[in-house]
Order: structure tokens, then sequence, then C-alpha cells
């Protein structure tokens, strides 16, 4: 059995989850979320928790075990807490601003680069520490975005500038310079 698939998720006080079947509807304090999963899975609210079982032993259905279990405790997380990714902005000149809701970034380019934000989606942007918040109620949402960011200028081995997640090591590579010398 697997090991992520078989632990529940506790609901919080504050949390409403209703179970129809394979669609699972959470409602919290930060938002709502609905998602249809695998009819494979039997899903089912017992004692304040949710309990995820699958029918058999089948590869696929052992696939699906664990991936639905966190994506429902993902769900409840997201509608109590809320999830956020951190980016730094590495580079002379490098900044981020807010417009309203939509986030400026001027990373070297000859233009400002606006990022509007998706529905359920809000960025806060720090100008003394160059640091870009991404937050949001759906985890998969707030990574795809947060990726999108990063890939407008990511960060680079030889000078380090670039935009880079909160603690990520970018591996530095010497330059001509340092190839001339052996």
């Amino acid at each position: 059995m697997s090991r992520i698939g078989r632990l529940p998720v506790d609901i919080p006080a504050d949390v409403q989850v209703d179970i129809k079947g394979s669609f699972v509807k959470v409602k919290g304090k930060k938002g709502e979320m609905q998602r249809q999963f695998s009819y494979l899975m039997e899903i089912a609210e017992e004692d304040g928790q949710v309990v995820v079982k699958r029918k058999s032993n089948h590869p696929t259905e052992r696939a699906l075990h664990g991936t639905t279990r966190a994506l429902i405790a993902n769900m409840v997380e997201g509608v109590n807490t809320g999830f956020e990714k951190i980016l730094e902005l590495q580079g002379v000149g490098y900044r981020a601003e807010m417009k309203g809701k939509d986030l400026i970034l001027n990373v070297g380019y000859s233009h400002p680069v606006e990022i509007t934000p998706v529905d359920g989606i809000s960025f806060e942007s720090d100008p003394k520490t160059k640091q870009v918040k991404v937050m949001g109620i759906d985890k998969e949402v707030v990574g795809k975005v947060a990726s999108e960011i990063r890939s407008v200028r990511p960060p680079e081995p030889y000078h380090g500038k670039g935009i880079r997640y909160l603690g990520e090591y970018v591996r530095r590579k010497a330059g001509k310079a340092a190839a001339k010398g052996l």
C-alpha cells in the first residue's frame, strides 16, 4: 500500500469538505477549490479526516493512490493557509514594483516586463530586499506563475544575475579569462 496514500488528511475546524463520489469540494477562509479525481479511488470522510482507498492492487491504481491523497491535502492546506513562493532578483539595477495588481520587472531589458496575475494569484514586491512573493490557494498555479516569472530572466552561471527562487543555489562557472590561464 502507498505510504503517502494510506495517511489520512486531517480537516481543520474552519474547513468544509464535500465529497460526492470522486468529486471533492473544499471550502475554507482563503477560498474554495474543487477537483474531479479518478473513479478508481474511493474517497471518504471519516472522523474529521479524508481517507483515500484504492479498489485493487493494479499498478495504475497504486500510482494514483498517493497522488490523489497529496492533491487533497494540498487543497485543504491551500484554502486554510495558502501557498507562497518567494523569488529574488540578483543584478545591478534589477528591480520589481507593483502597478495596481500587476508586477513590473526591470531586469536588464530595454523595456520593463509587465506580468498580470491570473485568477487566485496575488503578488507582493519588496524593493529593499529585491524580492517578489507569489501567493495563492492552488499550489500548482502558484508554482507555475513563479516559474513563468523566473523564466523572464533565469539566473546565468557566469555573473549570477537573474531571477531565482529564494535559497536556490546557482552553480557558478569560470569565464574565458580563467580558461586561458591553463
